[in-house]
């Protein structure tokens, strides 16, 4: 069953609920806290959430450890609570996208319980273990979070169970029917309860090389990445085709793949017209600032703008080829703020850098997705000690760069800028001492860069980026530009300076033209001659004359002909 594409202009906003909206003032932000923001959410232009794992949980990742997959866990409420969000979103038309999370269990969950009390369970083939001869573990591969692939099990020496990432997340044996069809009847139960669909965790880890051999050392640890046997590996695809099968298409749901590492030959079979996904996120630039991905302890990049221009401009191409949708993202909970990534300089971190990095991305072919506080120009914070982090990957980047010999400075200026808790922090609805998001001291302390920055004051600031952020929702809705920006053709404008990131849309002789200036200098660009409507723009001193654009230090402009 080809997908029917219905979503192709939807706007997605996603709540990482433990942050968003506290209710109950204990730290924590509930369920009834989204609820309560429901109409925001509808006058920030968005048609569906994207809700962050609110599973029962131990929480040691945060939810993206589950050990129950049909009960909210009590700190973010009750069933009742969900399906009054439910009803509640559905009289404003926005509809509630789940995060599924079937590569692996917290090792709290029954199945993984029952596994380690009997050895001759059928739960043990739920998951993945191995006992070695000689006592030591089955292979080399290392954690995407550190150290072994491996943990033994308490009371069996020589017997280990294996995990992608942290030792509390057991990884499911979908060599396993028995487990698939479990996971099948899960999905389904939550379509029937009437979600929309599902953004998909870390989808590509569901197949490794089944020889489990050990591979060539890739650092000192005498250990080698596990994605390298464990991610995008042949006979992927019959776990995902049955996938889809069983579930996905009998609700024609949405859903959003988060699929690092897709080989461009494998994006058909993903996002093409009858692909495993309505869409994947297109991560192609996320972790640009970094040298590496996995161990970013070493460091930034040397990137630049026309770096980021051509991997923008590449990945939509390699899509837009196979017929294929994306998730368009500038955050999410696993991302420093792109404002502080994106935007090197301190001093240009500023309202007008942030609307001109919302313009780059809001109206490119594909679903625009916000996260959280990034409509209101949220930042990175300034941790002074590594015990002010919670997130598992900063502390592990942490102690594996002091382990490597770095200083205590270098290591910790490191992990505040590529944090996963730096988009943690709780949302600013006003400038109280926690922001309006409780009147308790909150799970994890507030971000460091506060000033002006809330839903409250840019409600009332006509120049504010949350003002800007609702423009671009009415500019996207326009009946007069709608159809052009959700099925016009993408063309690069390329004869503009390395800084200027330009394209146009294009339907049925209408062109809407973006230009984008992410540099600290003014620029001048060249555009077509004849009438030309501007329809947004940053700031009010872009001087547009006689086919010359004069771009002003981070300036961005929609035009339209």
């Amino acid at each position: 069953m080809a997908h029917t594409r219905w979503w192709k202009d939807e706007v997605v906003y996603q709540v990482y609920p433990r942050s968003f909206q506290d209710t109950n003032n204990d730290g924590i932000g509930d369920l009834p806290g989204v609820i309560s923001h429901l109409d925001y959410l509808k006058d920030l232009g968005v048609t569906m959430i994207w809700l962050s794992p609110i599973y029962k949980s131990p929480m040691v990742d945060m939810g993206y450890d589950i050990a129950d997959y049909q009960a909210i866990d009590p700190q973010f409420g009750t069933m009742d609570d969900f399906d009054e969000l439910l009803a509640e979103a559905k009289k404003r038309d926005i509809k509630i996208v789940m995060d599924l999370v079937v590569n692996h269990t917290s090792d709290q969950h029954e199945w993984f319980q029952k596994a380690l009390a009997d050895k001759n369970s059928p739960y043990r083939d739920y998951y993945i273990f191995k006992t070695t001869e000689d006592g030591e573990v089955p292979n080399n591969w290392r954690a995407i979070f550190g150290g072994s692939t491996w943990t033994e099990v308490p009371g069996e020496p020589g017997t280990y169970y294996f995990h992608t990432f942290a030792p509390q997340q057991p990884e499911l044996n979908w060599e396993n029917p028995a487990l698939r069809e479990e996971i099948y009847d899960m999905i389904n139960w939550w379509l029937d309860k009437g979600v929309a669909g599902w953004r998909v965790d870390a989808i590509t880890h569901l197949k490794k090389d089944l020889d489990w051999a050990s591979i060539p050392a890739d650092g000192d640890d005498g250990l080698a990445n596990v994605v390298k046997k464990g991610q995008n590996r042949p006979g992927i695809n019959v776990f995902l085709d049955e996938l889809k099968e069983k579930t996905f298409d009998k609700y024609d749901a949405i859903t959003i793949g988060e699929a690092y590492g897709v080989p461009e030959a494998d994006l058909p079979s993903y996002i093409g017209p009858d692909g495993y996904f309505s869409m994947i996120f297109d991560f192609s630039y996320m972790n640009i600032e970094v040298a590496d991905v996995n161990e970013w302890y070493l460091g930034a990049s040397k990137w630049t703008t026309k770096d980021l221009k051509d991997i923008l401009f590449n990945s939509q191409k390699d899509i837009s080829e196979i017929d294929g949708w994306s998730g368009n993202v500038l955050e999410n909970h696993d991302q420093p703020r792109v404002l502080s990534k994106l935007v090197p300089d301190k001093a240009n971190q500023t309202p007008t850098a942030a609307k001109a990095l919302a313009t780059m991305y809001y109206f490119l072919p594909g679903v625009p997705f916000i996260y959280q506080g990034q409509e209101i120009g949220m930042k990175n914070f300034e941790r002074q000690s590594i015990e002010e982090f919670n997130d598992v990957s900063s502390i592990n980047n942490y102690e594996v760069a002091m382990r490597k010999g770095y200083s205590k400075t270098d290591a910790l200026e490191t992990v505040n800028k590529k944090s996963r808790d730096n988009a943690r922090t709780p949302m600013q609805w006003n400038d109280s001492e926690f922001g309006g998001f409780s009147d308790s001291e909150p799970w994890l302390a507030m971000g460091t860069d506060l000033e002006h920055i809330n839903v409250a004051e840019e409600q009332t600031d006509e120049q504010s980026v949350l003002r800007y952020y609702q423009a671009m929702a009415q500019l996207r809705q326009d009946s007069q530009y709608h159809a052009n920006f959700i099925d016009g053709t993408l063309t690069e404008l390329k004869n503009v300076p390395d800084n200027v990131i330009a394209y146009q849309r294009e339907l049925d002789g209408q062109i809407i033209s973006a230009y984008v200036n992410l540099g600290a200098d003014t620029e001048t660009v060249s555009y077509p001659n004849g009438s030309q409507t501007i329809v947004l723009q940053n700031r009010d001193d872009i001087v547009v004359d006689n086919g010359e654009l004069k771009l002003p230090a981070y300036s961005a402009i929609v035009l339209a002909q």
